[in-house]
C-alpha cells in the first residue's frame, strides 16, 4: 500500500472582483492504511486566519509537522488542532481560527479543535461587565452537523454555538456541553433551524438575550426540533433586557419535541433578564414577543416551576401556544409542578401538566 501524505487544514482561496473567495478546507480528509492511534498533536503557532478581500491566499498545513507519521500502519484520519496559551500571540482584534469574505466553504472530516480555555476564562469578565466585547458572529446560508463541543460546567460565557445576524442557518445531530447557553440566539436573525441536539451540562437553548443594545434586529423564522436538554439550567429560554434602548421583535418561532431530563426552568420566559448583581432599571423591556409555539414539551423538572412565563409589562407577549406539555417535578413524592404567567394570554392546547396558569 502506498503511503499517503495528508493535510490537517487546506485552505485555498481564489478571490473574483468582487471580493468574494471560493473557499475549500479538508479537516483530516482521508486516511493512511491500518489502524491504531495516530493523529496529530501539537499547536499552530499563532491563530489560524482566511481573511482576505480581493487577493488571492492559499495556506497549506502539513500533518506531519503536527505529529502525524503516514508510515502506513498510523490512523492520521483524525486531526487535532490546539490553540496556543500565550494570548499576546492573538492581537487585539485577531480569533484563532477564523474566515471571512469568503463563500463556499466546506469543512469536512473528523478532528478536535482544542480551544485550551482554561487559560483564558480568569480574563472573561462578561459576566460582571456590562460593557464586554461583543464577538463578531454573522453568516448565510450556514449548514453545520456532528459537531460535539464540550466545556466544563463551571467554565464562564461559553456558549457552545452563538448565532446572530445571520439567516438560513441549519444545525444538526451535535452534542454539546458547555458552562453557558449551549446553543444562543441572538438579534438579527431569521430562518434558523436547529435539530437533534443534545445540551447538557449548559443553560440549555437560549433566545438572547435581546434588547440590551441600540438598533438591534428582529428574530424570525426560529424552528428547535427533536432536542434533549439533560441537568441543563434551563431548557427552552426567550430572554430579553428590561429598560431596552430601541424596540425589536422575536416573532414566529417553534420549539417542538423537546425531551427534558432534570431541568431547571424547563419552558421560561424571562423579559426582565439581568445576570448582574444589581439591576436597578425599573423600565419594561421593548422586546416584542408573538406567535411562539411550545410543542411536545416533556421530561422533568428539578424546579418548582415548571412552565414560566414572564413578559413585559410593557409590550406584553401575543399568541403563545403552549400544546401537548408534560413535565412531572422530579423526585416529587405526591407534588405537582406549577406554573406562572404575568403579561401574557396563553393558548392551550392538549395535555398541561403542569396545569394552566390561572388568570384573574
Amino acid at each position: 500500500m502506498i503511503d499517503k501524505m495528508f493535510l490537517l487544514l487546506l485552505i485555498v482561496l481564489s478571490f473574483d472582483g468582487s471580493g468574494i473567495g471560493k473557499t475549500v478546507a479538508n479537516w483530516g480528509s482521508g486516511s493512511t492504511s491500518g489502524g491504531g492511534g495516530g493523529g496529530g498533536g501539537g499547536g499552530i503557532r499563532g491563530p489560524l486566519h482566511s481573511k482576505h478581500k480581493g487577493s488571492s491566499f492559499t495556506a497549506i498545513f502539513n500533518v506531519k509537522s503536527f505529529g502525524a507519521q503516514a508510515n502506513g500502519h498510523m490512523d492520521d484520519t483524525r486531526g487535532y488542532l490546539k490553540a496556543t496559551t500565550h494570548l499576546s500571540r492573538y492581537g487585539s482584534s485577531a480569533g484563532w481560527v477564523e474566515f471571512g469574505w469568503v463563500e463556499g466553504l466546506t469543512l469536512t472530516g473528523g478532528g478536535i479543535f482544542d480551544g485550551q480555555g482554561a487559560t483564558a476564562w480568569p480574563y472573561n469578565k462578561c459576566t460582571t461587565n456590562s460593557s464586554c466585547n461583543l464577538l463578531p458572529t454573522n453568516a448565510k446560508n450556514f449548514k453545520g452537523s456532528g459537531i460535539n463541543i464540550f466545556a466544563p460546567a463551571n467554565s464562564p460565557n461559553t456558549d457552545g454555538i452563538h448565532i446572530e445576524r445571520s439567516s438560513s442557518v441549519y444545525f444538526s445531530r451535535s452534542l454539546i456541553g458547555t458552562g453557558d447557553d449551549c446553543i444562543s440566539i441572538g438579534q438579527g436573525n431569521s430562518q434558523v433551524t436547529v435539530t437533534s441536539i443534545s445540551c447538557g451540562p449548559g443553560h440549555g437553548i437560549s433566545v438572547g438575550s435581546l434588547g440590551r443594545y441600540p438598533n438591534e434586529g428582529d428574530v424570525r423564522g426560529l424552528v428547535v426540533r427533536d432536542c434533549n436538554m439533560t441537568g441543563t439550567t434551563n431548557g427552552i429560554r426567550i430572554k430579553t433586557w428590561p429598560n431596552s434602548p430601541g424596540q425589536s421583535a422575536a416573532t414566529n418561532m417553534t420549539f417542538e419535541n423537546i425531551v427534558m431530563n432534570n431541568v431547571t426552568n424547563p419552558i421560561i420566559i424571562d423579559q426582565a433578564y439581568c445576570p448582574f448583581a444589581s439591576c436597578t432599571s425599573l423600565a419594561p423591556s421593548r422586546v416584542k414577543l408573538s406567535d411562539i409555539n411550545f410543542k411536545n414539551i416533556r421530561g422533568t423538572s428539578s424546579s418548582a416551576v415548571a412552565v414560566t412565563l414572564e413578559c413585559s409589562k410593557g409590550i406584553p407577549c401575543q399568541n403563545i401556544y403552549l400544546e401537548d406539555v408534560h413535565l412531572d417535578l422530579m423526585l416529587s413524592g405526591n407534588k405537582q409542578a406549577t406554573s406562572s404567567c404575568r403579561n401574557v394570554r396563553v393558548k392551550y392546547i392538549g395535555t398541561q401538566i403542569p396545569p394552566p396558569c390561572v388568570f384573574n
